[in-house]
């Protein structure tokens, strides 16, 4: 079977830390390639072009081979075989619900998911890392935050992403959690989570005070900071 990896991100990467490159370094780093084939799903963000071009802007072909898949502006080819071309396949912020729903039209989900077993390093931040586990709490929905049950599932539990970057959704988080949504993961900008298969290997930050947490229901709510390492400049 091949090895497989999940980077999680809070927030950070390439969009909110374009001066800060230690996540997606690591997230690169795992494919084991000197110039690493990776695929940017924009899909959340309705295949924004200031998103698409930071993208490339960050990944020049000294650091890594790159592309795009639009849905949006649907493309020409193969979408599997473009995806599964890859090294490493980067799924970017914005609207979760959007985003899961566009997938599942194109049969996205399923070719991301095979991917994945195939070995394909998988990196999401913010609504990006949301679908990946089996629910999230998000913004998708209005001004409110929500819950939303029906991710990809290829991680177990919730996760909630800028933990500590938006004031309202450490509580909301909790409450979600107290009312019978599913315990998870919590990460704060600049912190991810490092699957090996769906264990949870390693936390990662790109600042010194980002941490990520367990966050379960057990008489009560609870809420474990979990070990960091802190990448400092560079993996």
């Amino acid at each position: 079977m091949a090895m497989r990896h999940i980077v999680a991100m809070g927030g950070g990467g390439f969009l909110m830390e374009p001066e800060t490159p230690a996540l997606d370094d690591y997230a690169l780093a795992l494919t084991n390639k000197e110039h690493p084939r990776v695929c940017l799903l924009p899909t959340a963000s309705g295949d924004a072009d200031r998103v698409i071009d930071a993208f490339y802007s960050a990944f020049p072909r000294e650091r890594a081979l790159a592309m795009h898949l639009s849905l949006f502006r649907r493309q020409r080819g193969d979408l599997r075989r473009r995806l599964m071309d890859n090294d490493m396949i980067y799924v970017g912020g914005g609207n979760t619900a959007n985003m899961l729903a566009v997938w599942r039209l194109h049969g996205m989900d399923e070719m991301l998911s095979d991917a994945w077993k195939a070995g394909v390093v998988i990196a999401g931040v913010s609504a990006g890392a949301c679908s990946l586990f089996e629910g999230c709490i998000t913004d998708s929905f209005g001004p409110g935050l929500a819950a939303l049950e029906d991710g990809l599932g290829l991680l177990s539990g919730t996760f909630c992403p800028h933990y500590d970057g938006e004031v309202r959704r450490r509580p909301r988080y909790h409450q979600l959690v107290e009312e019978g949504l599913a315990g998870g993961l919590a990460a704060d900008d600049g912190a991810a989570v490092h699957f090996v298969g769906q264990n949870l290997h390693k936390v990662v930050s790109s600042r010194s005070t980002a941490l990520a947490y367990r966050v379960h229901r057990e008489s009560g709510v609870h809420e474990e900071s979990l070990d960091t390492h802190f990448l400092g400049a560079s993996p």
